[in-house]
């Protein structure tokens, strides 16, 4: 017990001084951090959904648009501007607080994600891969051409002048001086993220040990067996669906104050295809594996930018850094699936074999000679 308190109050400084470190050699990296987390987040969720349950989701990126979205229409002047039912009734304008905004994206994710879990019951495998991939261009698509006739998301232009998050009157978007050392915005959302990715790696915790965490992974192994055993395997599936959406609508509004700007090429099958790779990489249904695979996913492309330029330098500029970056991205995935298939940090009881039972070893010969005597 006190070493696992020890291990866990160092990590807590060096994750508390890792900002401070970071923006010593530019606010640039502290931004990589931050969205780092935010993708953290967002695996998190779909380890609900793909490592728990044991559906394969390829549309969870349509739950981090609609928790943006939500949060950017009601802290932005967005609707202000062009409704003028929305003027008239608020005319200091649209700006909603934390505490309603982010609750709201987060239970409308959650509703979607139970609308798309509720047509998707009886498929499994690739079917399912299909289905929720469609939805997710679904979104993508509806946010890109809904401004006309009503003009609601703002179409391809997207929504700007988003609110940033204020608490406890402590605005995230401005840089707060201590006297001893100044944080910057990023900096103040860093430990706003890093809050909300240790909340939602307890619920994941609490999650996987209770009698719903056991459910879905009877699902996930043998689904007929699990029903067999008077499973309620719809509403389990409902609710893992759910679940895991509300992870991403917390994640998107997130983005959406963290950005002040959103659009719809933050949504696209890339960034779904993406956050399903973090899961897998590092591990199904392990909470430290899934941390270790979005980190590494979502910083290695950023690290690469210093790699891609100097071969494309070698090349005379024939090869382009950002399509160089993406291949040598693609190639890091394949060695380490190809040395880790079962994920860099794969959770201990999955895929072990079933334990083979001890062959009873043939009696003695004085044994059968005992009952023989006595007769």
């Amino acid at each position: 017990m006190r070493n696992k308190l020890l291990v866990f109050l160092v990590a807590a400084l060096l994750l508390l001084a890792t900002p401070l470190v970071a923006q010593q050699f530019g606010n640039a990296w502290v931004r990589i951090i931050d969205i780092a987390l935010l993708y953290v987040l967002l695996a998190l969720g779909l380890n609900i959904v793909v490592g728990y349950a044991g559906l394969l989701d390829l549309g969870y990126i349509a739950f981090y648009a609609v928790g943006a979205y939500v949060f950017a229409l009601l802290a932005s002047p967005h609707l202000w501007s062009n409704f003028a039912a929305v003027k008239s009734l608020l005319p200091a304008g649209l700006h909603s607080p934390f505490w309603l905004a982010v609750p709201l994206a987060a239970a409308l994710a959650g509703i979607a994600g139970v609308v798309l879990g509720a047509p998707t019951l009886k498929l499994r495998g690739d079917y399912l891969a299909i289905v929720t991939l469609g939805f997710g261009e679904i979104i993508r698509v509806f946010v890109n051409n809904l401004d006309a006739p009503v003009n609601l998301t703002n179409g391809p232009k997207g929504i700007s002048q988003i609110d940033s998050v204020k608490l406890f009157g402590l605005d995230l978007g401005k840089t707060l001086d201590l006297g001893v050392i100044a944080l910057p915005d990023v900096t103040l959302y860093y430990y706003l993220f890093l809050l909300l990715v240790v909340v939602a790696v307890v619920i994941c915790y609490r999650l996987e040990r209770s009698r719903i965490g056991r459910a879905w992974m009877a699902i996930r192994e043998d689904e007929i067996a699990a029903k067999a055993m008077g499973i309620n395997t719809r509403n389990l599936k409902l609710l893992a669906f759910g679940m895991g959406a509300t992870f991403g609508g917390v994640a998107g509004a997130m983005f959406a104050s963290f950005q002040r700007f959103i659009s719809p090429e933050s949504f696209s099958l890339q960034e779904s295809i993406m956050v399903v790779a973090m899961v897998v990489l590092g591990g199904l249904g392990h909470i430290p594996g899934v941390i270790l695979g979005a980190l590494l996913l979502a910083a290695l492309p950023e690290v690469l930018r210093y790699v891609a330029g100097p071969l494309q330098a070698l090349t005379g500029g024939r090869l382009d850094a950002s399509i160089l970056r993406q291949l040598l991205v693609a190639l890091a995935m394949i060695s380490i699936m190809l040395a880790r298939p079962r994920g860099l940090w794969p959770a201990p009881e999955h895929g072990k074999a079933a334990p083979t039972p001890i062959p009873t070893p043939p009696p003695l010969p004085g044994a059968l000679a005992a009952p023989a005597s006595a007769k």
